[in-house]
């Protein structure tokens, strides 16, 4: 797998790489996620009570969206690293007023602040990247942007095909 190429790359990678550790943790030992969570683990569940169907659904969603976010890591997918912060700050605010409204228990501020702070740190790594002169779509000059000689013919100035030059 390729590095990320930019200060927002690595925060979705980080992001990335820790979501899809913590699906696989949900679906192969769920109790332990429960209990970083500060959900209480009973003995026995009562009839009716689905809390580990929720939670392998909420696993596998956590498990992919790691491979998600590495995509977008490995293809330097700058939109959804712009998509990721909204929505990373609309997570925060909900997970937030869960705690507050006491749905959910203190511990998982946790997963609100990490949230919370992961967009901070993409938008700042954004920010950052446009200072340095990497475009919105591409990778920076030490990636070949700003060549003019084609590699092949219909390929894009480093040899990237039409589509991938278009990023």
């Amino acid at each position: 797998m390729k590095l990320p190429r930019s200060i927002a790359g690595w925060t979705i990678a980080v992001f990335g790489v820790l979501a899809l550790v913590m699906g696989a943790v949900g679906l192969l030992w769920p109790e332990a996620q429960l209990r970083m969570l500060g959900f209480e683990v009973p003995a026995t569940r009562a009839v009716g009570d689905h809390t580990g169907t929720f939670l392998l659904a909420s696993s596998m969603a956590a498990f992919n969206m790691g491979v998600y976010y590495l995509l977008a890591t490995v293809t330097e997918w700058r939109a959804f690293y712009r998509f990721t912060v909204v929505f990373r700050l609309v997570t925060f605010t909900v997970f937030t007023i869960a705690v507050l409204a006491d749905i959910a228990p203190d511990r998982f501020f946790g997963v609100a602040a990490w949230e919370g702070l992961g967009a901070v740190a993409t938008a700042i790594g954004l920010r950052l990247d446009a200072r340095r002169g990497i475009p919105a779509g591409g990778v920076g000059s030490s990636e070949g942007a700003g060549t003019t000689a084609v590699a092949e013919e219909g390929t894009g100035p480093t040899g990237a095909a039409p589509a991938d030059a278009a990023r």
